[in-house]
């Protein structure tokens, strides 16, 4: 199975409609959208020190930022912290290609996958695997457009991730969802759980996001 958009882009406008209406700055025009690769994909960052991701024959550079960065590798120290004692899977990071589908490759900021979805319990020798992890995060950037978040939720979910997690650091929100449509919003001063993924796994946001608090001087402002 391969995710698609309905028809084949006519202009550059209809493209970037098809990928989320993404800033066209994020859209890489070596090789010409529409004709890249899995392959050019996994050697994006080398010829050009770039991360994309592969969508529609087009690659598309990953947003970022400093606060997202500093938040996406906290959840994934403290999910490893959860993780690894229990041997339960592996936690990857914002610069680990999946292959969703044939022709899609995504890099969620964490994820986790649990040892069932490895063939043979084993790690993978390929750079992109095939391999839908149960649970994806995104921590939202300026550059991330709600339709480009809502293309990704309903390509995570057909591949068969079981739960999403949408963490807006500027905000200090996060949003949960089981399904393309279904969700459940949180506040600062709540707690994330790992529901039926990760029972017994708990992420205060109040603690991941006093991460964008610290200073020389200690916590206090």
């Amino acid at each position: 199975m391969s995710i698609a958009s309905p028809q084949q882009p006519r202009t550059i406008a209809d493209m970037l409609v098809a990928l989320g209406d993404i800033p066209p700055e994020r859209i890489l025009m070596n090789p010409p959208p529409g004709t890249a690769t899995e392959q050019d994909a996994v050697e994006c960052e080398t010829r050009q020190n770039r991360l994309c991701e592969l969508v529609d024959s087009t690659l598309v550079e990953k947003a970022a930022g400093y606060h997202e960065s500093i938040i996406a590798l906290a959840i994934a120290s403290m999910l490893r912290k959860f993780v690894i004692p229990k041997n339960l899977g592996c936690v990857s990071g914002s610069d680990g290609m999946l292959r969703l589908f044939p022709g899609l490759i995504r890099m969620p900021d964490v994820a986790f996958a649990s040892w069932s979805r490895f063939p043979g319990g084993r790690l993978p020798d390929e750079p992109a695997p095939s391999i839908a992890p149960d649970l994806a995060v995104e921590v939202l950037s300026v550059s991330n457009t709600d339709r480009e978040m809502q293309r990704k939720r309903r390509e995570y979910f057909e591949a068969g991730v079981l739960l999403v997690w949408m963490i807006d650091p500027r905000q200090r929100t996060a949003v949960v969802y089981t399904s393309p449509d279904e969700y459940t919003e949180f506040g600062a001063s709540d707690s994330l759980t790992g529901a039926e993924v990760l029972p017994g796994f708990t992420l205060s946001l109040s603690e991941l996001f006093a991460e964008l608090d610290r200073h020389a001087d200690g916590m206090k402002p």
